[in-house]
C-alpha cells in the first residue's frame, strides 16, 4: 500500500502526550451515584499506538470523553501535551480540543453539503486561520491520506472508507498532539475497514500518537499496546507484537 503520510512537522516533547493519574468519574442523579471510572492511571508516550478495549459498561466511553476533553474527571489529574486539563472551563477545554486533539468518529461526522476540502478545513476556521491557508492546508492533508483527487467531492459521492479518510485528514490538519479514534471502523465493510486500519498503521509509522477506542479484537490487534477496562478500572495494560498480526501489502 502506498504511504502518503509524512513525518509530523512539529516534534513532540519527551513527556507523555497524555497522562492520567488516579482518575475517577462519578455520575450523580439525585441520591444515586454511579462510578464510571475508578482510579484509572495511564500514560501514553509520543508516537505510541494504543487501543482501549472493554465490554459494555466498562468505562471506555467515559475514558474517551475525558481523554478527548469532552468531560473532566471527578477526581484525579489529566495532563494533555503538558497541560493540566483536569479542571478547565468548557471554553478552555474547547480550545485545547481544537489545538491538541484530532478526532475520528464512527459516524464520520462530515457535513453533507460541504466538499471534502471544506470539511477538512473546519477546525482551521475555528482556529482563525485565513481562508487561503485553510484551503492550502486542507488540500495538503487530503493528499496525505490519498485523496488529492477527491478534494471537491461531497460525502455522498465518496465510499465509506473514503469518508473515513476525509475524517482522518480533518483530524490531522491542525497537527494535533493526539489522534483519538472512537470505533472508527464500526460503520465500515470489511474492505473499507482494512483500508482504514492500514491508514492508522501509516499514522503510527509516521510518528503520530494514536489512541483508538474499540470493542473489536481484530481492530485492537493492530495497535502496539492494549489497555483493557472492566468496571471502570484498568485490568490489563500490555504491549503486543504487532508484527505478528497479518501482512500489509
Amino acid at each position: 500500500m502506498t504511504t502518503y503520510l509524512a513525518e509530523p512537522s512539529q516534534p513532540y516533547a519527551a513527556e507523555p502526550v497524555l497522562s492520567l493519574r488516579d482518575v475517577t468519574k462519578v455520575y450523580r442523579n439525585g441520591s444515586l451515584e454511579v462510578a464510571a471510572l475508578r482510579g484509572v492511571t495511564v500514560d501514553v508516550q509520543p508516537g505510541e499506538y494504543v487501543a482501549v478495549m472493554g465490554p459494555s459498561g466498562s468505562g471506555k466511553s467515559t475514558l474517551m470523553h475525558i481523554i478527548g476533553c469532552l468531560d473532566v474527571p471527578t477526581a484525579g489529574s489529566y495532563h494533555l501535551a503538558g497541560e493540566d486539563v483536569s479542571s478547565m472551563s468548557e471554553n478552555e477545554l474547547a480550545d485545547v480540543r481544537n489545538r491538541s486533539i484530532g478526532f475520528v468518529f464512527q459516524q464520520f461526522n462530515l457535513l453533507a453539503s460541504m466538499t471534502a476540502a471544506s470539511n477538512v478545513a473546519l477546525p482551521l476556521a475555528y482556529a482563525g486561520v485565513s481562508r487561503a491557508q485553510r484551503r492550502e492546508r486542507a488540500e495538503a492533508s487530503l493528499g496525505r491520506v490519498g485523496l488529492a483527487d477527491r478534494v471537491g467531492h461531497r460525502p455522498g459521492e465518496l465510499s465509506g472508507g473514503q469518508q473515513q479518510r476525509v475524517a482522518v485528514a480533518r483530524a490531522l490538519v491542525t497537527e494535533p498532539a493526539l489522534v483519538l479514534a472512537d470505533e472508527p471502523t464500526g460503520n465500515l465493510d470489511s474492505t473499507s475497514t482494512a483500508d482504514v486500519l492500514d491508514l492508522f498503521d501509516e499514522l503510527h509509522e509516521a510518528g503520530r500518537t494514536v489512541v483508538l477506542i474499540t470493542h473489536e479484537h481484530d481492530v485492537a490487534a493492530r495497535a502496539g499496546r492494549i489497555v483493557r477496562l472492566r468496571d471502570g478500572m484498568v485490568t490489563d495494560d500490555s504491549p503486543q507484537a504487532v508484527a505478528a498480526v497479518g501482512v500489509r501489502s
